[in-house]
Parts: C-alpha cells; sequence; structure tokens
C-alpha cells in the first residue's frame, strides 16, 4: 500500500475482516511500509525529548509492533529495553531487525496491555500509535496496568496529535475511516477496533490522573503550532508518584 513493498488491496482486505491480533500477524511482514508505522519525524522528536528527561534503566515499549520504539528506547536505557505486543508476526519481525548487541539487552513478550506480565520494574514506559486499538471505556483499566509496571517516580510519556479542524481534509478522511470501521464491526466478527477520533487529549488527561498519575505536557516544536497557538502535536508525560521501592517483584525478562 503506496510502496511496491506494502501489501496489496487484497491482503488488506483479508486483514482488515481478521481479528486485530490475527489482521497484525498477516500485516507483519510488510507492516513498516505502510502508513501505519510511526513516522521517523515522531519517533526523532520523542526521542530527543527523553535524552532530556533521561537517562533511563529499564524501559518498556507497550504495543511495540515491529520494535521502532523499542529502537527509541535503546538511545535512552541504560540496562533494559523491552517489548510488549499480543502479534506474534509483528515480535517476530522485530526480533530479526532490531540490533540487540550489547547493553541495553533487548527483550521480546508476547502480551495484552490490558493484563501486562510484569511488576513494578520500569522506569520508563513509551508507545506509539496504539491506543486507537482501545476503546474509551478500555482506558482506566490500561493506565492501570501502565501504572502498576511502572516503579515509583516511573514515566509514561507518549505523543498525542492535535485533532484536526473539520476545514481540513484530513478530518473527513479520518472520520471517513472510523464510520467504516465502525459500520464493519456492526456487520462483521471478530470485531477490528481501529479508530483515529477516539483518542482526545482531554479524555485521556483525566484518565490518567483517575489512574494515580501526576500528568505534564510539552509541545514537540517539530511540527510547528496551529492559527490558534496551539501545539499541532504534544508529549504527555504521566509520572507515577514517588514512594518506597516495592519488593518481591521480577526484573525485566532477559534478552
Amino acid at each position: 500500500m503506496f510502496s511496491p513493498h506494502g501489501p496489496s488491496l487484497r491482503e488488506l482486505a483479508v486483514q482488515a475482516l481478521s481479528s486485530v491480533q490475527r489482521g497484525y500477524d498477516l500485516l507483519a511482514p510488510k507492516f513498516d511500509h505502510t502508513p501505519f508505522r510511526t513516522p521517523d519525524t515522531v519517533l526523532d522528536a520523542v526521542q530527543h525529548a527523553l535524552d532530556a528527561m533521561g537517562p533511563f534503566d529499564h524501559g518498556l515499549d507497550l504495543c511495540c509492533g515491529t520494535g521502532a520504539g523499542v529502537d527509541v528506547l535503546r538511545t535512552v536505557c541504560r540496562e533494559s529495553v523491552t517489548g510488549v505486543d499480543f502479534s506474534a508476526g509483528m515480535l517476530a519481525v522485530g526480533r530479526r531487525q532490531v540490533r540487540v548487541d550489547g547493553r541495553p539487552r533487548v527483550a521480546w513478550v508476547r502480551g495484552d496491555a490490558r493484563a501486562l506480565p510484569f511488576g513494578p520494574v520500569f522506569d520508563l514506559v513509551v508507545s506509539f500509535g496504539a491506543f486507537g486499538h482501545f476503546l474509551p471505556g478500555e482506558l482506566p483499566g490500561l493506565f492501570a496496568q501502565i501504572h502498576s509496571v511502572l516503579r515509583p517516580g516511573g514515566r509514561f510519556v507518549f505523543p498525542i496529535g492535535a485533532p484536526s479542524r473539520p476545514a481540513s481534509p484530513w478530518y473527513w478522511v479520518l472520520l471517513g475511516f472510523d464510520t467504516a470501521m465502525r459500520v464493519r464491526n456492526t456487520l462483521w466478527r471478530p470485531p477490528f477496533v481501529m479508530y483515529y477520533r477516539a483518542f482526545r487529549f482531554g479524555d485521556v488527561r483525566r484518565e490518567l490522573i483517575r489512574a494515580g498519575f501526576t500528568v505534564e505536557h510539552q509541545a514537540l516544536p517539530d511540527f510547528g503550532r496551529r492559527p490558534d497557538g496551539s501545539p499541532r502535536c504534544r508529549l504527555l508525560v504521566a509520572t507515577r508518584a514517588s514512594g518506597g521501592v516495592p519488593t518481591g517483584f521480577s526484573r525485566p525478562p532477559a534478552g
């Protein structure tokens, strides 16, 4: 799609009529040649921001896909980086293409973000482009899971773009996509949850605070500002409150 190395329309149709997990297993070999992969401009902007916050010891890339965020974490984490995703196909591609020699050690874990198989062992959790796969009612549980795997003082960091205005062509493109997905999920099972307009800044900030985070945000200057002066893209930084370090939990998995 949009590349000679991307999936064909037939392949996309088969993927879209599958479950989310099966769809990504099928898409994995060609995922990095689609527009669904997080652009390098976003990855680089977040990496620069994390450079100023770090360094960190142990990092987790939530819904890591083929490992683009794992590569970001490798530059800011000293001890270990873990990628977790529920698609075995995406993890297999990540294992092949992300360099893992030396430190930090890199591990790949198959798991569901709504039931993370870790204790509070991470200093940093990041996620890129995954939140459209969670319905609004799932955010409290998702954020509670992320809170539970962070050490006291640990940070959950992710970019969030400003919503498109009705005058923008992108507004209608995304509205059309979300509408098509809702129709598909009404008529076909299993559902494929992927909505671009469901993850809104105000709702996200409120749910993070309810989950026990202190929330800050900053503009990512690489993306400029809209005519009203608001940033086109923000970096949300949600911090778990400091306190005593819990005991009795395992370290992040070895690579």
